[in-house]
């Protein structure tokens, strides 16, 4: 049963199946994870990931997310995918594929920390927690974990060409999709990597996701 607030009012372009949301989940870059604190709203970008049917937060242990044990959340993620170019103003639009989701926010601890963590890091660089050193005490301790436990949501996809009126469509003026791409370059070494030293595996994955 989805809850109202959890529905889209374009409905013909909502979704509300697990492998239609996981898949834009897995490929978003960036959350922007919405709350209210001291009756004011608030919305933040954040990394994430996703394991089963919870998201996982992280930041510093003393930011004002991490004290939101218990709280309402909600996180949504968005992939720009074309700008659509009609006749008229009116019909301008975006292709994109959005993922809005809902739930209560836990703390996390112990050994869903650690797991947790690897997690946030190998959805950025996929295998990039198994190349690195482990964190130390001092920094565990430091860094804060939230989960988000999916109680609810919702996806929204565009695709296609601009809709026009038929008394526009005699114009001469272009009409169509400009696709917007997203790619990661090449990495950038910093002045401690030795000379020749390839990039990791990790950044290899990391690229291949987003090729056609």
């Amino acid at each position: 049963m989805i809850p109202d607030y959890a529905r889209a009012r374009q409905a013909r372009r909502a979704h509300y199946d697990e492998a239609t949301l996981h898949a834009i989940l897995d490929t978003g870059l960036v959350g922007h994870v919405g709350f209210v604190v001291d009756e004011r709203p608030m919305v933040i970008p954040m990394a994430y990931a996703r394991i089963g049917s919870t998201l996982y937060l992280h930041g510093a242990s003393k930011t004002r997310i991490m004290a939101l044990d218990g709280q309402k959340l909600c996180l949504t993620v968005t992939q720009l995918t074309g700008i659509v170019v009609a006749r008229s103003s009116f019909h301008h639009s975006v292709n994109y594929r959005s993922a809005v989701v809902h739930g209560t926010a836990r703390k996390v601890l112990a050994e869903e920390h650690q797991l947790a963590l690897d997690a946030i890091t190998d959805h950025l660089l996929p295998g990039r927690s198994g190349e690195v050193r482990a964190m130390t005490a001092q920094e565990r301790k430091a860094t804060g974990v939230m989960a988000l436990d999916i109680e609810a949501a919702s996806a929204k996809i565009r695709t296609g060409g601009p809709v026009e009126d038929d008394a526009d469509l005699p114009s001469t003026q272009w009409g169509g999709v400009v696709p917007v791409v997203t790619a990661l370059g090449t990495g950038l070494q910093d002045g401690h990597t030795p000379e020749g030293t390839l990039p990791p595996a990790s950044l290899r994955k990391a690229q291949a996701k987003f090729l056609a």
